[in-house]
């Protein structure tokens, strides 16, 4: 082979290495997803407490191998008719609120879910109407995703 032929492959491994590389290092920045999100809203009911019960799931690119992967997944419900419509929520908005629990489910896949009662008292005072959910997931490398609506639910 000629000198001009192996320097011109050595040049092609080195910027296919490279790339492949580059590739590989943005996949595992990718941002986590959601998917699958739902929230069950259940009225208290005479002396019985109500709940909201929230589920999503978290996948991302390179794949969720286990909770390991996900540092937080922080959930907050709020009314359509309040100043985060007008205003939008923030990470900063979602820093002090509850976090979901979050168990594997499949290979890529952490399933994650957030409970709460809701007592009598507690929807008394609910405005009625639409609610959305809104969901901040931090990634073990620091990435964040945040879903101002990943579910909605109605308090009649």
């Amino acid at each position: 082979m000629s000198r001009r032929i192996v320097l011109s492959l050595a040049a092609a491994v080195v910027v296919l290495g490279g790339a492949g590389a580059f590739a590989f290092a943005h996949t595992g920045e990718q941002p986590l997803s959601l998917t699958q999100s739902t929230a069950r809203y259940t009225a208290p009911d005479g002396g019985r407490d109500g709940s909201l019960t929230f589920t999503t799931e978290v996948t991302s690119a390179s794949g969720v191998k286990d909770a390991k992967d996900v540092k937080d997944v922080k959930v907050l419900a709020w009314p359509a008719k309040s100043s985060f419509a007008k205003d939008g929520l923030t990470a900063k908005d979602m820093a002090a609120v509850e976090s979901a629990v979050c168990e594997p489910s499949g290979e890529d896949t952490l399933r994650c879910t957030y409970t709460t009662p809701v007592s009598g008292a507690d929807a008394a005072e609910s405005p009625r109407g639409t609610w959305h959910v809104a969901v901040l997931v931090e990634a073990a490398n620091g990435t964040t995703t945040l879903d101002n609506k990943a579910a909605d639910f109605t308090v009649a």
